[in-house]
């Protein structure tokens, strides 16, 4: 079988069967589903469906299956022996309060592998990583998971279809919010990773001069009002700012390579983002490019390196998707991935090293 890709556009009645219909008999099943579909009975039915599988996944803002984004719609991959040869899974409850629940994890996977998990191959393993997208805890996830494993952990925090009332993760037959769903998988092909977003960087910097970590707030950058230092980096009048947020996030660089921090409102004379930023960290100011082409021309370099690749998933941000939608440019960008088995869909942000936005994440499998 390799990787199989399943859809379900309909109610959960009946879901599980629908997608065994189509998976067959895989050895892992990775979902996303619409809140559309209650997730504690989509879990149960899945889990029912593939008993002898590993199951997980998530709610979201959008659905990615080959060659078109959805909504409303369950998306799943399944992966036969020799593309996943193990997998351990976990759900990892109280996320907002600590991450002693990670190394719990960890401490039993390192027993049931036979290894600890800084012992383990990290051209072998990879790690999914699905976060409740109103948790606010992705960068603690992400700082801890870094500390214990040499293992990359990609992935993006569940959707609830920009309802922002509540999102769930689920595994096994159990679905949860405060929570995330760890997943260690083995690919003897091995695996690639692959973040793209639509941005280049400017000659304007700022730094954070004073923050509030806990509410993702930047108080003040260089030693100005926030929203002010901001404004006068674009050229535009404090008012505007917001105007300029989609177009304009703050990238920090590494190696050239923008990891986006996207501003979410404007606080006073404050700027609250969509993920931590930490203070005295230099932040480029980024300038938009096109997501489509974007895109399609950081798959094809990674499918020209690995010709062998077999599917991929891919966790696109909610921003880029409205980017998208706002430009009319959904079926295009879902067109993009015509040629390859995809699954994924549009999240609150997404897991790479840490935490970031408007961005897509993406793991091929050979």
């Amino acid at each position: 079988m390799g990787i199989k890709v399943a859809q379900v556009a309909d109610g959960t009645v009946d879901a599980g069967a629908k997608l065994a219909a189509q998976l067959g008999d895989p050895a892992v099943v990775v979902y996303f589903a619409s809140p559309k579909h209650d997730p504690e009975s989509l879990t149960a039915e899945i889990a029912r469906f593939f008993p002898t599988a590993a199951t997980f996944g998530c709610t979201t803002a959008g659905e990615l299956v080959t060659g078109a984004m959805t909504k409303g719609a369950i998306v799943a991959m399944g992966f036969d022996k020799d593309v996943v040869s193990r997998a351990v899974v976990a759900i990892v409850d109280g996320i907002k309060d600590s991450t002693d629940g990670i190394d719990r994890t960890f401490s039993e996977w390192d027993r049931r592998l036979g290894r600890p998990m800084l012992e383990l191959d990290p051209e072998r393993w990879v790690g999914l990583v699905l976060v409740d997208g109103l948790s606010g805890a992705e960068e603690r996830v992400m700082e801890r998971i870094g500390d214990l494993t040499n293992v990359v952990f990609i992935g993006g925090s569940a959707g609830d279809d920009v309802a922002f009332k509540q999102t769930f993760v689920a595994a096994d037959g159990r679905a949860a919010s405060n929570a995330a769903v760890l997943a260690l998988l083995e690919c003897p092909n091995g695996f690639d990773v692959l973040k793209t977003q639509s941005f280049h960087a400017t000659r304007q910097f700022l730094v954070p001069s004073k923050v509030d970590k806990a509410a993702r707030e930047i108080i003040e950058f260089n030693g100005k009002p926030a929203a002010i230092a901001y404004a006068e980096a674009l050229g535009v009048k404090p008012d505007q700012l917001a105007d300029q947020f989609m177009a304009h996030p703050l990238g920090l660089m590494v190696g050239g390579e923008p990891f986006v921090r996207s501003p979410q409102q404007i606080v006073g004379q404050s700027v609250r983002f969509y993920c931590g930023v930490d203070e005295g960290v230099k932040l480029a100011v980024l300038d938009s490019t096109g997501i489509v082409e974007d895109t399609a021309s950081a798959l094809k370099q990674a499918l020209d390196r690995n010709p062998g690749t077999k599917g991929l998933l891919n966790f696109n941000c909610i921003l880029r998707t409205l980017e998208l939608e706002a430009k009319g440019q959904t079926d295009a960008y879902g067109k993009v991935f015509a040629g390859i088995p995809t699954a994924g869909f549009s999240t609150y942000g997404e897991e790479y090293i840490g935490h970031i936005n408007q961005t897509a994440t993406m793991l091929l499998f050979r």
